[in-house]
């Protein structure tokens, strides 16, 4: 098997870079902060657009979701309806960055999202999959959008993991999470600690990536990210 020049953009987790680490490829993870994976010496602690024309055979990106999930929606307006300007341009140049990382000339490519808006201002993701389908336990909506790649097959279907149901205090309603995320916000002492805790990529997910897109061979080569759009 050939090794690969792996690069893993927004990650300061290394779970996918480690994954391929330990199958013998060249990966390295790219975030604006320090790795908490243990190894720094894997990791460009900088913008992914300084470092992304090094010759990569194949990139897995997971841009950042705070202004891009639709979970976020209902952030987009003001109590008095107006539109949250800030909110909106955050979104834009959210969906900018995305387009950047899809149009970059690595010739494999996947972008990983939660559902997001990404799917209705450029386009509907290739595949969408769940940690319960690859071993782990959990529900989470993943988004995966593709450039000559193909879809990540189940290696291990478990249970769904637990739900989390609750009475909102403030207005009253009943609401349903699934348990890892509820107590991983419960944990969060800071928004920052919040985001890296919620977008956290499952080990089973990370294996199934770095095993199944190591093996090249026999898979075709499309124009661009938006081939069949």
């Amino acid at each position: 098997m050939k090794q690969l020049r792996v690069l893993v953009a927004c990650e300061e987790s290394q779970a996918v870079t480690k994954a391929f680490r330990k199958l013998g490829h060249e990966a390295f993870s790219c975030d604006l902060l320090p790795c908490s994976g243990g190894h720094p010496e894997w990791h460009y602690q900088q913008d992914v657009f300084e470092v992304i024309d090094k010759g990569w055979d194949l990139m897995i990106a997971h841009p950042p979701c705070t202004y891009l999930a639709v979970s976020g929606a209902g952030w987009m307006y003001n109590k008095d309806g107006t539109r949250n300007e800030e909110r909106y341009k955050n979104q834009m140049d959210g969906l900018e960055f995305v387009h950047g990382l899809m149009d970059c000339k690595i010739e494999r490519i996947a972008i990983e999202n939660p559902i997001s808006v990404i799917s209705s201002y450029i386009r509907e993701p290739d595949q969408i999959v769940h940690p319960w389908q690859f071993g782990d336990e959990a529900s989470k909506s993943t988004c995966l959008w593709l450039k000559n790649l193909p879809p990540l097959k189940p290696t291990k279907i478990v249970g769904k993991g637990e739900m989390k149901e609750w009475v909102d205090k403030k207005t009253g309603k009943k609401k349903r999470q699934a348990l890892w995320y509820y107590e991983a916000l419960q944990k969060a002492k800071t928004p920052a600690e919040r985001r890296t805790l919620r977008s956290k990529t499952f080990q089973g997910i990370a294996d199934a990536m770095a095993s199944q897109w190591s093996r090249l061979e026999g898979i075709g080569i499309q124009k661009t990210i938006f081939d069949g759009m």
